[in-house]
């Protein structure tokens, strides 16, 4: 029972060292992660067209 109140204290302690971001920065990063998801998205779609396009040129 000592070890798993001690455990629970560890994990208190540890949470009050942490830093939580602002809602300002909440927001930016996740303005940051959907922009760069939908860049990579449009980036590997042309890329598949143009494999796919080049592919159909050299087997025809």
């Amino acid at each position: 029972m000592k070890r798993i109140r001690s455990y629970f204290e560890g994990v208190g302690s540890e949470l009050k060292k942490v830093t939580f971001p602002s809602r300002d920065e909440v927001i930016q990063m996740t303005t940051l992660v959907v922009s760069l998801s939908i860049l990579l998205a449009i980036m590997v779609g042309l890329l598949d067209f143009t494999f796919r396009y080049a592919v159909r040129w050299l087997i025809a």
